[in-house]
This record gives C-alpha cells, structure tokens and sequence, in this order.
C-alpha cells in the first residue's frame, strides 16, 4: 500500500474522509458494515461531494452514519491517507471508477451520550456499533485497513494526548 501528500494524486482514487470518534474515555468507534457478513469492523468514512470541503463532508457522513454531529475536532490530518480495495470490492463499488480511497482523517471527540447515537439512520450504514480500545483495533479492522488505521493511530494519536493534558492545565 503506497501513501501521498498531495492534494490531488492519481485520479483512481476517491475523495473521502475517515473520522476516528472517541468517547471520554479515549475509546473509538467502531461500526459493523450492514452488508458485511463477517466481523470486520471500520471506523466511519465516506465521500466527499462536488461542492463540499472536507469539514463539510466530515459533518455530513457523521450525520449520515451515526446520527449525530455533536463532537469536538481534535485535529484534522493535513495528509491525504491512501488504500486499495481488494479486487473483487472495487470491481462493485463506485462501477469500478475507484481502485481505493484517499482520505484526511480527523480525530474527533464525541460530546454526546451513547443514546445520541443512532445508526438506523436514512441511509443505514453499520448494522452495530461498539466502544473499543485502542489497543484493539487494528484487531478488529477489515484486513485492507489495517496498515492505514496503524498509520493513522501512529501519526495522529499523539495529538489527543495533547489535547489531554492542554485540559489539564
């Protein structure tokens, strides 16, 4: 899996945004893809539309897939992450236009309760949802998402510490 910087890139792979969400207790969310029958779990992720800037599109996808905007922006990836779907994901998804996706991520803090969360929304995308550690979701993830979330948790992690211990002070 090759990773950019640039804002534009190769032209197969389509705009979106990843958004790692935590609770009070630095637990992330994690969802459960409604079409996936094993137990693959993805952080929320989608799209970015014509006329929206990432921000935009961040808030959007968080009301499209959980139900809610009530979170808090930590920090927002100044890289564009990059993964390949397998073969046979790309091949149905997008009419094969995409081979993967290149995304800025954000690491965001959930200010809600657990009830403002509702997957069942318009458009359902998670048939369930849980809390869980850090420590274990590269354990959790679909397989072609691991070295991505590995090197989102790398590069970003430090900057909730941050913001933790600013809170502190």
């Amino acid at each position: 899996m090759r990773f950019f910087d640039d804002e534009f890139g190769d032209p197969l792979y389509r705009p979106a945004v990843g958004m790692m969400i935590l609770n009070a207790e630095n637990k992330i969310f994690v969802g459960q893809r409604l079409e996936v029958t094993d137990y693959a779990w993805q952080m929320p992720q989608g799209g970015i539309g014509p006329h929206e800037d990432t921000d935009q599109a961040m808030l959007r996808e968080l009301e499209e897939e959980i139900g809610t905007r009530n979170v808090e922006i930590i920090v927002k990836s100044k890289t564009w992450y990059k993964y390949d779907l397998p073969p046979q994901i790309s091949e149905r998804l997008w009419h094969g236009k995409f081979k993967g996706q290149k995304q800025i991520w954000y690491i965001l803090r959930f200010r809600g309760q657990d009830e403002d969360i509702n997957i069942n929304t318009y458009h359902p995308e998670f048939r369930a949802w849980k809390w869980a550690e850090k420590t274990e979701l590269l354990d959790l993830i679909v397989p072609f998402k691991r070295e991505l979330y590995a090197r989102i948790l790398e590069e970003l992690w430090d900057y909730v510490i941050k913001n933790e211990e600013a809170k502190k002070h």
